[in-house]
């Protein structure tokens, strides 16, 4: 079962690597991990994406978490309703007779081309795992040369509603 865990820690040499340990000695691997400043100086944001089957591991893994020194706080966001973002810089060769193609393929998933050569394109693409995955697979039999991705980010939604619920009623 795909799990996020956000972890608010201080921004100190080492963090890092302290957190990635305590998942690699239980030998479960991070799918992915993003790292960024916050809104206050000295404190950084991480979101791990983990494949965990059983609740009482993640629940294991977070108790573990927030024994750590420099861990402020330690949260998995999994059963909640979250905006989550990824980014993908993707390199596609192309030439002058399939650009017009690829560009029709690019506009309904909202990505753009940031550069452009001879022989290839760099496209950006955000959004949620999913429609990257989705749009990569659309894009790979014109040859992907390069690829980069930056991971899950994600954040609670302010007004929270179960994940399930997808019914809405107007009254």
């Amino acid at each position: 079962m795909r799990r996020i865990i956000t972890l608010t820690v201080l921004n100190r040499p080492g963090v890092l690597n302290r957190i990635t340990n305590l998942f690699s000695k239980r030998n479960y691997n991070i799918e992915s991990i993003s790292v960024g400043h916050t809104e206050q100086e000295g404190v950084s944001r991480i979101t791990c994406v983990v494949n965990v089957d059983n609740d009482r591991i993640i629940e294991q893994i977070t108790k573990q978490l927030n024994k750590q020194i420099d861990v402020l706080k330690v949260a998995d966001i999994s059963d909640q309703a979250v905006v989550s973002r990824e980014l993908a810089l993707i390199k596609v060769q192309s030439t002058p007779q399939n650009r017009s193609e690829i560009y029709a393929l690019i506009e309904p998933f909202r990505a753009s081309v940031i550069d452009v050569g001879k022989e290839s394109l760099i496209i950006q693409i955000t959004g949620e795992s999913e429609k990257l995955e989705a749009f990569i697979e659309l894009i790979k039999p014109y040859g992907i040369k390069e690829l980069a991705r930056t991971g899950t980010t994600a954040f609670p939604r302010s007004s929270q509603r179960s994940k399930q619920q997808t019914n809405f009623s107007i009254v």
